[in-house]
């Protein structure tokens, strides 16, 4: 494989164009998959900008809003890695709430957050509702490979030694997650875009030699 670079601009346009694509019968559910160094919530906000100009009915829905509660997420403790891979994101809520509606024979009502996993409690956002020919953004770690269904899926790649120089020394302990999901689930071939983003602000197109 080779990488290309591009511009955050022309990768948003990118982005917004496969997923203006993919909309039509029901909205397009788009994963911006990638480690919080790799910055899958800037390029989501990114893209949302660009849909967002065209007239796009678009919606972002961050996947942290889904995590489960304290007294489920830190059950093997605060700084457990594997927890953090296998117990954090509420998968079937995040189905339920937002995947589903958006889907194939959905309402189209679309719960942007429903937990805050900083204060521990229900968000109690506003449901909204995203026509046929509108675009969903779901950003976050580990969305690929858990059964999770999207209609196109952005995996943003980082090296470990790319991640680990750009974690906060708080978030040290993920680290092992990120390596578990690379060899596990190998997102870059779960993808219909894999970008290089070891530096997020200089990212690369990866595309097979």
């Amino acid at each position: 494989m080779k990488a290309v670079p591009v511009t955050v601009d022309a990768l948003a346009a990118d982005v917004a164009e496969r997923a203006r694509a993919a909309a039509g019968a029901h909205p397009a559910r788009v994963a911006l998959d990638g480690a919080p160094t790799a910055g899958p919530s800037v390029l989501a906000e990114a893209v949302l900008s660009v849909l967002g100009d065209a007239g796009i009915p678009v919606l972002h829905a961050p996947a942290d809003g889904f995590y489960r509660a304290a007294s489920l997420r830190l059950e093997r403790g605060r700084t457990n890695p594997d927890a953090y891979y296998e117990d954090w994101l509420d998968l079937r809520a995040l189905t339920r709430e937002v995947l589903g509606p958006a889907g194939p024979g959905g309402t189209g009502r679309v719960l942007p957050s429903l937990w805050d996993a900083a204060t521990d409690r229900a968000t109690r956002a506003a449901y909204v509702t995203l026509p046929p020919h509108g675009v969903l953004i779901v950003s976050g770690v580990f969305l690929l490979g858990a059964g999770l269904e999207f209609d196109v899926a952005v995996h943003l790649m980082q090296s470990d030694a790319a991640v680990a120089r750009r974690l906060p020394a708080d978030l040290a302990w993920t680290l092992p997650a990120y390596g578990r999901y690379r060899d596990e689930v190998m997102p870059e071939y779960q993808a219909d875009l894999v970008v290089r983003a070891d530096d997020p602000v200089h990212p690369a197109l990866v595309t097979a030699l």
